[in-house]
């Protein structure tokens, strides 16, 4: 849990109790509990697999080794799909415009894994990133894989990128079933529990 400061996992069993603990009083808003881990090498994620079960959302995302060969970065991202507990992948190519290119990642691989395995892909929303971007949005759509537009979010103004999401998703014509976002408690749970 080195990525962002990392969270560890004492923090992590907290906010699973305190999440827990607000559903539980009946609200009619629910709060999910999810984490995004880190794709190691091995393709691994840096969590362990019981910490993983205890959330409703686990996000798997490469943040290091960005000059690996192609063969190698689509290894960790179809071997992090194949793990039970992972329910997306986030910013799949790994792109920062004007900081980073896209690492090697054959693209054609990762949709076939996500379509056998049932796991989503990541709309990023953050202005640096629009990681998906909309013809490969586009292309998970004709293949039925669920995207979900997530806004890299660090501090609360960020939440506004959803907006830059929401048009990467029209781009790539989005209906209201095809995202993550907009799908009632129930379905969304059954998604992500589909796996499992």
């Amino acid at each position: 849990m080195k990525i962002a400061g990392g969270v560890s996992i004492e923090k992590l069993k907290e906010k699973i109790r305190e999440i827990r603990a607000f559903n539980e009083k009946g609200h009619s808003v629910k709060l999910l509990c999810g984490t995004e881990g880190d794709i190691g090498n091995d393709g691994k994620l840096d969590y362990p697999d019981d910490i993983l079960a205890e959330l409703d959302l686990v996000v798997a995302a490469i943040h290091t080794g960005f000059k690996q060969d192609e063969k190698t970065i689509t290894r960790r991202i179809v071997t992090a799909m194949q793990h039970p507990l992972v329910n997306m992948i986030a910013h799949p190519t790994g792109r920062l415009f004007g900081e980073r290119e896209p690492y090697a990642v054959n693209m054609e691989k990762v949709m076939e894994e996500a379509k056998n395995t049932g796991t989503a892909i990541e709309i990023n929303a953050y202005p640096k990133r629009l990681d998906l971007n909309d013809i490969y949005v586009k292309v998970a759509k004709e293949r039925g894989i669920k995207l979900g537009i997530g806004t890299d979010t660090h501090i609360l103004d960020q939440m506004e990128y959803i907006d830059l999401g929401l048009a990467v998703a029209r781009r790539g014509w989005l209906e209201k079933d095809d995202l993550l976002n907009t799908l009632t408690y129930e379905k969304l749970m059954k998604v992500l529990k589909g796996k499992r």
